[in-house]
């Protein structure tokens, strides 16, 4: 490992970072005229400044305190184990050994960059695993799902108002998948459920999973779906990761699988959360609308639009010019959730270009906290 990989471990771990120190203030104006305003986090607020730690709580006009992260990662003992498994780490794309920094992940050391990072609430999911999910037998499936979700429970009984987290499930299994919901909202509270892009070859509006699309029509969930690998995309190009872009364009996918199967029609009482400021998905969304027959996707005017414009986004590594430029295009502030997706990235990525946008008071305060309490209605949060 790096010295910078191995200074990144250490800072998730809930160590200080270097990047966490104060640095030396330069005698220039734009320094001074921050310290004016207040405790604006002004290191935070300098160009080239991604990743500084700098106590955000006291930000001005409101904006930091009680801040609710939904995308935060959470490293069980369930997923531990089906991460060592051999036959995942020879699957192209598929899983191999735990990253660094989420093997190092603990409740504590969240909290504590939590703290640095002005958030007082985060709800927890399962790392990447989703074409994994599809190498496993059933009972290896159903083993991971329920052994990620009691930890996520047992964490957030042990820190109220804390952590909240969203329940996996075995997707590709329709009988394993309902107990799952059942068990997770009546037994362990589950905030929501969290799904990925794809499962080998299928996508969340697959008709195979409309019976589970109907049970979370029924209890009004909240689906948070985090983008993985397909299996059609995972060593493309050689030298390449697919997290550089297969994320990005299968959330797209799962968006557009939503839509011609009208599971937005069909299940309206689903509400939707994609991840990393939609991906490639705003970019895309006027282009498919310009292409696709309208009968074919819905009755909604503008159909592709109005109802990729319904669906909730979170930041989460997709807090840059260009992505934010997209996405509040194409949707409203109402329809933005914070997120930071760590311990993979560091907190105070999202919060650099976030900070910087240009955002209103009031627009920050609801990306902060409002949006997510009026949509996480399950989500018990620390004031």
């Amino acid at each position: 490992m790096s010295a910078e990989s191995d200074e990144r471990v250490r800072c998730n771990a809930g160590e200080p970072h270097e990047l966490d120190r104060p640095s030396p203030e330069p005698p220039n104006s734009r320094r001074q005229f921050l310290r004016s305003m207040g405790a604006l986090g002004a290191a935070a607020m300098l160009p080239g400044a991604a990743g500084l730690a700098a106590p955000l709580d006291a930000i001005s006009v409101g904006t930091a305190p009680g801040r609710i992260d939904v995308h935060e990662h959470m490293f069980s003992p369930a997923y531990r184990h089906i991460a060592k498994m051999p036959k995942l780490s020879a699957r192209p794309g598929g899983n191999r050994r735990a990253s660094p920094l989420l093997a190092h992940w603990t409740p504590e050391g969240a909290l504590e960059q939590m703290k640095k990072n002005g958030t007082a609430t985060a709800v927890l999911s399962i790392p990447v695993t989703g074409y994994s999910f599809a190498a496993l037998s059933r009972e290896e499936a159903r083993t991971l799902a329920r052994g990620n979700n009691e930890y996520g429970a047992q964490v957030a009984k042990d820190y109220p108002g804390r952590f909240g987290f969203f329940a996996s499930l075995p997707l590709l299994n329709t009988e394993d998948s309902l107990k799952e919901i059942e068990y997770s909202y009546d037994t362990l509270n589950a905030t929501g459920i969290g799904l990925f892009t794809s499962y080998g070859t299928k996508w969340p509006g697959d008709p195979a999973f409309e019976p589970i699309l109907a049970e979370l029509n029924r209890r009004k969930a909240v689906v948070f779906i985090h983008p993985t690998t397909p299996a059609c995309c995972g060593e493309l190009i050689p030298g390449v990761s697919p997290v550089w872009v297969e994320f990005d364009f299968d959330t797209v996918r799962s968006a557009l699988s939503l839509l011609v199967n009208h599971t937005f029609e069909k299940f309206p009482d689903i509400k939707f959360i994609l991840t990393h400021s939609g991906g490639a998905l705003p970019v895309e969304t006027a282009r498919i609308q310009g292409i696709v027959d309208p009968g074919v996707v819905g009755s909604q005017p503008g159909t592709v639009e109005w109802y990729f414009s319904h669906i909730f986004y979170d930041i989460a590594n997709g807090s840059n010019p260009m992505a934010l430029a997209a996405l509040t295009k194409l949707v409203p502030t109402s329809q933005i959730l914070f997120g930071t997706d760590f311990p993979y990235v560091r907190m105070g990525t999202t919060l650099d270009g976030y900070l910087k946008w240009g955002f209103s008071a009031k627009q920050m305060r609801d990306i902060n906290r409002e949006n997510a309490l009026h949509l996480l209605t399950r989500l018990k949060v620390h004031a």
